[in-house]
Parts: structure tokens; C-alpha cells; sequence
């Protein structure tokens, strides 16, 4: 473990099985704090199988999965979750009819898991509302607390999602396509998010947009069929015989 970048999560040696099919095959990948780690391939690959496993949503068929240290192989996604993990999905998971703020505090309040007395009202805590501004802060969306949901743009809706993540107080992000069906300027504005928010966290990034990728990446993992083909810095990536090959399209 690196004293200025530890390794917050680690996969080893993950191998996924369904019935005959292997969807993921003895893959091992290290989040450090500070990095975004990109994980890229083609449909079918095996991403989505992955990121959900290192969540805790499916179990793997064998290996670990280390959070902060911890064997966490066995826990279900919500134990995860509150333990540091945060995860967004590829489609929004979002409240439409609730503002911006509510969406954050109810994400709060899950992380918090305090049983709310009965003459208290859990809208008015202050210690989850407190997190829920900080969290719509850090993604961009100071000035749109109170805002439903679902008036905001495609772009805010995304970053309303890892405001909602960040409520949970996470250090490591797994994130699941964020940048898709964005235009170009919400795309600048979730990269310049992303490298924000790598400072203090590890950040697992799945993503097709191989222009986002490469400009904001520190390391990139490439997946082909389940396994793992390269992994490095883009440079490196980019250079590789065998991703040109399987990946790139040979340029």
C-alpha cells in the first residue's frame, strides 16, 4: 500500500460464473485514493458484472474483495454502503418529485440509520441536513437545492445522483457510465467534478466515452470477454498491441 495513495479497494482474483458462461474470469484491480481508475470494453465484457460484485450487489463464484482493509467479501451491498462504498448506475436512481436537497438528505439519512423518535421530525434533523447541503455542494448543485428533480437538466440529474452518493459520506465511488447522453459542455462539467472529487476518494470509473476516459483516467483496466487484457496508465494503455487489437480498432 502506497503511504500517499492506499489502496482503499481492492478485487482479487474475481471470477463471476453463470451456470457455463463466465462473465468475469480471475480479475484483480486496486483503487487508490487520488486516482480515477477507468475500467473500459466492449458490451459484454464483463464491466457491469464487475462493478457490481466489487458493490456487493452479486457475489463472486470465487475470490475477495478488500474495502479499506477489510474483507468485505461477504457483505451485502448496504453494509458496504455504509462502510464507505458509494455506487451510481448507469440509469438515474433518483426522486424526481423531491428537490434536490430531499433526494440528499434521505441519502443521509440511510448512511446515518438512526431510529428517528417518534415526536422528531427526521426533515428538520440538522447533523442530516447539514450533510445533504455539503454533498449537493461538492457536486455543483449549491444553488439548486430547491429544485425537484426532475426539472434539472440530463447533466444535473448525474451529478444529483453522486451528490446523493457523496451524502453517505463514501470514500470509494464506483461509477457506472456517468457521462452518457451528455453534451459537451456537461461532459467538461462532470470531468472537472471527477477531478475534484479524486482528491479525496478512490474512484472507480466505467465508461464508453474513450475521449472522457483518456483525458481524465490516471490508470485505465481494459476487459475483453471477461478478462483482463491491459492494465496501466493511458500512455501505456494506449500503446498496448493488444488493445489497438481488441479494442481500438488497431490505431
Amino acid at each position: 500500500m502506497n503511504a500517499t495513495n492506499p489502496v482503499l479497494l481492492r478485487g482479487q482474483d474475481i471470477t463471476r460464473r453463470w451456470g457455463g458462461l463466465v462473465a468475469v474470469s480471475g480479475v484483480s484491480i486496486a483503487l487508490e485514493r487520488g486516482q480515477v481508475h477507468a475500467v473500459i470494453g466492449t458490451n459484454g465484457a464483463g464491466k457491469s458484472t464487475l462493478i457490481n460484485i466489487l458493490s456487493g450487489e452479486i457475489p463472486p463464484s470465487s475470490g475477495r474483495v478488500e474495502l479499506l482493509g477489510q474483507d468485505v467479501t461477504g457483505w451485502p451491498q448496504p453494509r458496504r454502503a455504509r462502510a464507505g462504498l458509494g455506487r451510481s448506475y448507469q440509469r438515474n436512481t433518483i426522486y424526481p418529485s423531491f428537490t434536490v436537497l430531499e433526494n440528499c438528505r434521505l441519502a443521509a439519512q440511510a448512511r446515518r440509520q438512526q431510529a428517528w423518535a417518534w415526536w422528531r421530525d427526521a426533515q428538520r434533523d440538522e447533523a442530516t441536513l447539514q450533510a445533504a447541503r455539503e454533498a449537493a455542494a461538492q457536486a455543483g448543485l449549491a444553488d439548486s437545492l430547491q429544485r425537484t428533480a426532475g426539472s434539472l437538466s440530463h447533466g444535473q440529474k448525474r451529478q444529483l445522483e453522486i451528490a446523493m452518493c457523496l451524502a453517505t459520506a463514501p470514500q470509494v465511488l464506483l461509477l457506472d457510465e456517468p457521462l452518457a447522453g451528455m453534451g459537451a459542455e456537461e461532459t467538461e462539467r462532470m470531468l472537472a467534478l471527477l477531478a475534484q472529487l479524486k482528491r479525496g476518494h478512490a474512484i472507480l470509473l466505467v465508461e464508453h466515452d474513450m475521449d472522457a476516459v483518456f483525458r481524465i483516467a490516471d490508470r485505465i483496466t481494459v476487459m475483453v470477454n471477461g478478462t483482463v487484457i491491459a492494465s496501466g496508465t493511458p500512455d501505456e494503455v494506449r500503446a498496448s498491441p493488444e488493445v489497438q487489437t481488441a479494442y481500438l480498432g488497431g490505431h
